[in-house]
């Protein structure tokens, strides 16, 4: 088969990874990394276009806003099967309280929550409890649209700048819900439409420092599967959150092809929906798929054509992904700084931001590179994960240490 990805990410390296290794596949990348042009095509352009030119037989997208865009119904045009949901499906992310809404009409356990649309009547609504509340711009803020006000001067201040447009369109309404607390999880689901399957699940560490502090960041590292998660969990998010939304998105003419990504939070009284994504996590997807056996492309393409899905195989034990980023990240760092050592490590090592530049791989984005590692256990896969993330060096180099030891 042959296949484009779309995106330069470590979560783009890693599925264009997936699928070169779990089949006969040919592999295009637009725009990639240094990582993906080691076993695939790196070409640049418009997707659209390289799409048609090079006869691909299927296209994975991978971050969210060409989705949202509507990526999926231009290549329908074209007669070409698109790995992604339709610019009306991507809404789920596009925006959270559209997905609030399609929540309550599935029954889906989630956060109380409301919109609002000016300043005035959200300080009212959250009043003198800020730390009661978590509030999110409504739309796509390449996530840095979620806040967790302690104090009432906290939260007046996030709502005045969103209003007056601190993250543009995407904060024009805000989204204010109700704070939980507990242990969160991601569950990725592959779905056609109407029906779904599960990759194992899988914990986040948005935090920039250890001990689950600093500020909140793309992502730090991920394992696969959380050790106090229980096994059978994803079928039950499957049957209770991914089938009822798909039921409701169908009903109203939507059908959902695509990965469906449910981020959770499991808490005293169970476990409750935060927000949905449309796409592969980041980094949870580098942390995921090398615990999947499954010929991913056959399961893409089923799932892009609205067609049954073979069952997903996962492997025995679990998997860590330790980030390695640069120093000031998320805040301001800077770029193009040598990086040794990746070629000695044994584990794999997805490419987040790096460039090539004078033979050298450099330093060009703030999360450099992803250091996942396989084991019988979390113990064991985090043992590996470390021991290489401490032979790749650059000027700058942070990680937390603490991955996988936090919940």
């Amino acid at each position: 088969m042959r296949i484009l990805v779309i995106g330069s990410g470590g979560r783009e390296h890693a599925l264009a990874w997936a699928l070169y290794n779990g089949g006969e596949n040919s592999v295009l990348v637009t725009p990639g990394n240094p990582g993906t042009a080691e076993f695939a095509q790196n070409i640049s352009g418009d997707p659209i276009e390289i799409a048609v030119n090079e006869s691909v037989d299927l296209v994975v997208v991978g971050p969210e806003v060409p989705l949202v865009n509507g990526i999926a119904g231009q290549l329908a045009e074209k007669g070409i099967p698109c790995f992604g949901p339709s610019a009306e499906c991507a809404r789920l992310e596009g925006s959270k309280w559209f997905a609030k809404e399609i929540m309550a009409a599935a029954g889906v356990p989630t956060a109380n929550g409301k919109l609002f649309t000016n300043h005035a009547s959200a300080v009212d609504y959250i009043g003198e409890y800020p730390d009661k509340f978590v509030i999110k711009a409504d739309g796509l803020a390449a996530g840095k649209g979620v806040y967790l006000p302690n104090t009432r001067r906290e939260s007046d201040t996030v709502i005045e700048e969103l209003f007056k447009g601190s993250l543009g369109e995407a904060g024009a309404s805000v989204v204010i819900e109700q704070r939980l607390s507990g242990r969160e999880v991601s569950v990725l689901a592959v779905c056609n439409g109407t029906d779904a399957v599960v990759f194992p699940p899988s914990r986040d560490h948005k935090r920039a420092l250890d001990g689950d502090m600093g500020p909140n960041t793309g992502g730090m590292g991920a394992i696969c599967p959380p050790p106090d998660v229980p096994w059978d969990f994803g079928d039950d998010v499957r049957e209770k959150v991914i089938l009822p939304v798909l039921k409701v998105m169908k009903e109203r003419g939507m059908e959902f092809r695509g990965v469906l990504y449910a981020g959770l939070m499991i808490t005293e009284f169970g476990y409750f929906v935060l927000e949905f994504n449309v796409r592969f996590g980041d980094p949870e997807t580098q942390a995921v798929l090398p615990m999947v056996k499954s010929d991913l492309a056959e399961l893409f393409l089923a799932a892009a054509r609205g067609e049954d899905l073979p069952p997903v195989e996962a492997r025995d034990g679990a998997s860590a992904c330790i980030i390695l980023a640069s120093g000031g990240y998320p805040g301001s760092y800077s770029k193009g700084f040598e990086i040794t050592g990746a070629e000695n490590a044994a584990s794999l090592v997805f490419h987040a931001g790096t460039a090539e530049k004078n033979d050298s791989l450099v330093t060009a984005g703030g999360r450099v590179m992803g250091v996942t590692a396989l084991g019988d256990d979390l113990d064991e896969a985090l043992e590996k994960a470390y021991i290489d993330a401490d032979r790749i060096e650059f000027e700058g180099k942070h990680m937390r240490r603490d991955i996988g030891r936090t919940v």
